[in-house]
């Protein structure tokens, strides 16, 4: 046994070091074909001005794992542009010294407003690099417009209107609407702040939830026209009152300084070519030189070289990065928390289509990472509003033993609410953007009784049972007071074990936690406040972050190689055995924990719209 053991450790430590020696070698390859390319293309006089991006639809922030053999040869639609791409291409953009900016041409955004967050910061780093960044948009509503004011310019097409006009929530109450039709919903929730299902079981809206959406638009609001001020060089006060004046035409946005030019797209390589000549005449005013006279044929505007990222791709010079040993594996937890596989429907509806992270597809994925040697940290991605609660605690239950391991960050996209901050809170740090959406750490449930349905439709139900308690998830009837104190004993002993979850990850005592729990809502600004997110940034920052608590270099000559990890649809992998005996006793520590975690922590009903 010893032998093998020995054999095994030679054999281990012979693979690592020929596994080093070939990444140096093929670092120097790589070095010295990018200096070769990079040679010829100088020699060849490859310029480009701006290299031109269209994005559009929702900007989902990781690419989807590739597409099979049958797949792409199916009419499907491309898979959407992501983050993930846009950063990689503003990267390249960023390292090239014979280009000199971006131009965006925003073809209709649908993405939630820490996504737009994230563009905004991608573009700041472009602008960090040294490169101009300019904007052409069609569209002048609050989601463009917020994008857009990172940007150095913005130019509209003439018939473009200033559309900003705020944020507003709408919710719908169906209680009475449904008690008309004879349906009645008893929602049992932690505290009136948990207020999913606010719809079915209210006629109006309550206090504790009029009073969290005024706080969340009150701090979205301000976060938004902070940034637009500062974007336009415009004090806070000004821009408000621009956004009460909306809509406004082009010329009148132009003229408060909400958009620097008014033009269609054939003719921006005129006016970025003229505005180059000025920013270098400035120049060499401004360095003594002899400005041009009248007749000088610098002053004939030339036209600003354009490409588009398929075509300029060839010609950008390479900064060449070696890479590191070890790599960042990324999981993504998107979309409503379930029991069973993972799946998606093409139906974007709350709850009845989208997309289902499902404990045991996530399970066997995080399994197989755990055991995967090369992964130096992982960067858990969640963008959910919740599910079940069952389920949510089999996943942080992967993710908190990966974290006993190796670090991992917790990334928050548009929404990491309930169950979504449940899977969050096993990271050793959470990163957010100030205007995700997050907490909701609280439960809630509903009995529906179609009795009065019935009723009216003159339909005789009949039932026969046996256990006292089999009727309690059945329509046929509303819930009486007994059954409605015990499915109020299964929420509360599952918000004790919700809350032991965020105590013990955020080390936050646990008696003072119902005044930032109890199901209510935060921006990620405000969360951070309450020590629910550690900071704030995209997801190239959450990279970095992972990089520096894995000890891993991230600068101009390294990089670290980042990998989404998918699902293959494998056979089961089995856990890693228990570490720690008494860690089992602590998660089991309620009697009757088992039966209460399938009680669903539902989805945080929140619907904001900007316009």
């Amino acid at each position: 046994m010893e032998s093998r053991q020995a054999n095994t450790t030679f054999f281990g430590e012979l693979t690592s070091e020929l596994r080093q020696i070939w990444q140096t070698v093929s670092f120097g390859l790589a070095r010295a074909g990018a200096g070769f390319r990079n040679h010829m293309r100088r020699l060849r006089r490859l310029e480009i001005d701006y290299v031109v991006i269209p994005l559009s639809g929702s900007l989902p922030e990781r690419s989807g794992p590739p597409r099979g053999f049958l797949q792409r040869r199916l009419p499907l639609p491309p898979p959407p542009f992501s983050m993930e791409m846009l950063n990689y291409q503003l990267q390249v953009i960023a390292d090239a010294e014979n280009v000199k900016g971006v131009v965006f041409v925003f073809q209709g955004l649908t993405a939630g407003l820490a996504t737009l967050q994230n563009l905004r910061r991608a573009m700041q780093r472009v602008k960090e690099a040294g490169k101009r960044t300019v904007v052409f948009t069609p569209y002048l509503d609050l989601a463009h417009y917020l994008a857009a004011t990172e940007a150095d310019q913005i130019v509209v097409p003439p018939m473009t209107r200033f559309e900003v006009l705020g944020m507003r929530s709408e919710t719908i109450f169906l209680k009475d609407a449904l008690g008309r039709l004879g349906i009645e919903a008893d929602v049992v929730q932690i505290s009136p702040f948990k207020t999913a299902y606010n719809e079915l079981g209210e006629s109006d809206i309550t206090p504790e939830q009029e009073q969290q959406l005024n706080w969340i638009l009150d701090d979205a609001y301000d976060q938004i026209t902070a940034a637009i001020a500062a974007g336009r060089g415009l004090a806070v006060v000004e821009i408000r009152d621009l956004i009460d004046q909306a809509p406004m035409p082009a010329e009148k946005a132009m003229a408060a300084g909400l958009v620097d030019h008014i033009a269609y797209e054939d003719a921006l390589s005129h006016w970025l070519g003229a505005k180059s000549q000025e920013v270098n005449a400035a120049e060499s005013t401004a360095n003594g030189h002899e400005e041009l006279g009248d007749e000088d044929p610098r002053l004939a505007h030339p036209r600003a070289r354009l490409a588009t990222w398929s075509a300029a791709r060839s010609a950008l010079l390479e900064k060449p990065r070696r890479p590191s040993r070890k790599y960042i594996g990324v999981v993504s937890l998107v979309g409503r928390i379930g029991m069973g596989a993972s799946r998606s429907s093409p139906l974007p509806i709350p709850w009845l289509g989208g997309a289902v992270s499902g404990e045991r597809t996530m399970s066997t994925l995080l399994r197989r990472a755990e055991k995967d040697q090369r992964l130096a940290a992982l960067i858990i991605r969640v963008d959910s509003g919740g599910g079940s609660a069952l389920a949510s605690d089999l996943i942080w239950r992967q993710v908190h033993r990966i974290a006993k391991r190796i670090p991992v960050v917790a990334y928050m996209g548009n929404i990491a609410a309930s169950g979504g901050y449940y899977v969050a809170a096993a990271g050793q740090y959470i990163m957010s953007q100030p205007l995700t959406l997050t907490g909701s750490i609280g439960v809630v449930t509903v009995h529906i009784s179609t009795q009065g349905l019935f009723e009216q439709l003159s339909v005789k139900r009949v039932a026969l049972q046996r256990g006292e308690k089999a009727n309690l998830n059945s329509d046929m009837a509303p819930l009486s007071e007994e059954e409605r104190q015990l499915l109020w004993s299964e929420v509360a002993d599952t918000y004790e074990r919700f809350k032991s979850i965020v105590a013990e990850g955020r080390e936050i005592p646990l008696d003072e936690l119902d005044e930032i729990c109890e199901g209510r809502v935060w921006t990620g600004h405000q969360a951070r406040e309450k020590k629910l997110v550690d900071g704030h940034g995209d997801f190239v920052d959450a990279i970095k972050k992972a990089a520096e608590k894995a000890g891993l270099p991230i600068d101009d000559h390294s990089y670290v190689p980042v990998y989404n990890l998918h699902p293959d649809g494998g056979q089961h992998v089995l856990p890693k055995p228990l570490d720690e005996p008494e860690a089992l006793l602590k998660t089991l520590s309620r009697e009757q924990l088992a039966q209460y975690l399938d009680k669903p922590l539902l989805i945080l009903p929140v619907k904001i719209t900007f316009r």
